[in-house]
């Protein structure tokens, strides 16, 4: 292979680890225990240790999907060569970065996916409007969907009539029941991906929907079961080991989904590279976002925890369910999303739910959301722009 093209290549491996790197330093390693460090659940350094590794867990069990969706499926005719993919995560890193420094909330998918949609586009791609219309439903109903689940949840659990030994259970079991069915790489036969549900199924040779959905209530059954021991034993920590669990999910939730945004790019480019397997780019990833999530998430947990400190475990529960729950679907759609986005809402749903109007800052929420659209609209130009003027 020629020397200037392997030097290329090191260029945009380069770039997609600073990408991980800023994934992990970012929103996405601190959102999932912020709320948890907030409830004084954890602290902040254990908080940045356990993101890191259920993260890292979450890239190379689930990157697959979001992976292929950035790497390919965003535009259409066209595979972008060496130096779009640097220009690519260089672009997003560097709004990430700039986003990480002033403190505005840029969102990383929204970065991500302007700059490879702006590059193809720019280099005589065709619009992909399917895979459009489909991201752009998931980002538009996001905060309606996961502030309006994070509400209900929050408006049950401090009711005189719906006690806490009984919602936070079966809330527990609720999302064991999506876990047994959420699917994870080497769990199907040979080195497939699959379900626990679907492991648990062969290991008892049955087959069928019926058996399906036998295993499914069992597993949901119990968990809750456990959950509703321990917190009937030990109310407020088991509230709090509660939270941890669901951060912990929500982390390997981000994991699944954010490491496709910085090595998703890179996929086109392995037909070139046959001895690198996606699984080692995944690692790569991986291991990026883990070093990002050691070394610069603990700021930003912190800062985040203040913003949270008022939540307490039931609200900082009601915000992660549907952060858990949101955050599968988009890896089963192979949708790049924002966890800043997802968790935001969620955290101002259960926020309404408690304290009216007066808990919403309607002001705080307008700049959010438009640098939410301004970092899609920002990078998508930039990257055209670029594209045009130097590739």
């Amino acid at each position: 292979m020629d020397p200037a093209l392997i030097a290329l290549f090191v260029g945009a491996a380069l770039a997609s680890l600073f990408m991980a790197w800023v994934i992990g330093a970012g929103s996405s390693g601190a959102t999932p225990f912020a709320p948890a460090v907030g409830a004084n659940a954890i602290g902040t350094m254990r908080a940045a240790l356990l993101v890191g590794v259920f993260g890292f867990a979450g890239a190379v069990t689930q990157g697959g999907n979001v992976s292929e969706a950035v790497g390919s499926g965003l535009v259409g005719g066209i595979g972008l060569p060496v130096a779009g993919v640097i220009l690519v995560l260089a672009l997003g890193a560097g709004l990430m970065a700039v986003g990480i420094a002033t403190g505005i909330p840029i969102a990383t998918a929204f970065t991500v996916t302007g700059a490879v949609i702006g590059v193809g586009l720019a280099l005589g791609g065709t619009p992909v409007w399917p895979k459009y219309r489909q991201v752009a439903a998931v980002w538009v109903l996001t905060p309606f969907v996961g502030g309006g689940i994070a509400f209900g949840i929050a408006s049950v659990l401090p009711r005189p009539d719906a006690p806490e030994r009984c919602c936070v259970p079966a809330l527990a079991g609720l999302v064991a029941a999506v876990l047994a069915n959420v699917r994870f790489g080497f769990l199907g036969a040979g080195s497939a991906s699959g379900t626990v549900r679907g492991l648990a199924q062969r290991a008892l040779a049955v087959d069928g929907v019926a058996w399906g959905t036998a295993v499914t209530v069992a597993a949901g059954l119990a968990v809750a079961a456990v959950v509703w021991w321990d917190v009937g034993r030990d109310e407020e920590g088991g509230l709090r080991r509660v939270l941890l669990a669901l951060g912990s999910l929500v982390a390997f939730s981000a994991g699944g989904s954010q490491v496709g945004l910085a090595v998703g790019p890179l996929l086109p480019l392995l037909d070139e590279l046959r001895a690198v397997p996606v699984f080692a780019v995944l690692v790569g990833g991986g291991l990026g976002m883990l070093v990002g999530s050691w070394t610069g998430a603990p700021r930003m947990i912190k800062s985040l925890a203040r913003d949270y400190s008022s939540l307490g475990p039931r609200r900082s529960i009601s915000a992660l369910v549907p952060s858990f729950l949101i955050a599968q679907l988009a890896v089963l759609l192979g949708v790049p999303v924002s966890f800043n986005e997802i968790v935001v809402s969620a955290i101002i749903g259960s926020g309404a739910a408690v304290g009216g109007r007066d808990a919403v800052d309607a002001r705080k929420i307008l700049v959010t959301v438009g640098a939410w659209a301004g970092s899609f609209v920002l990078s998508f130009a930039l990257a055209y722009a670029a594209a045009v003027g130097f590739l």
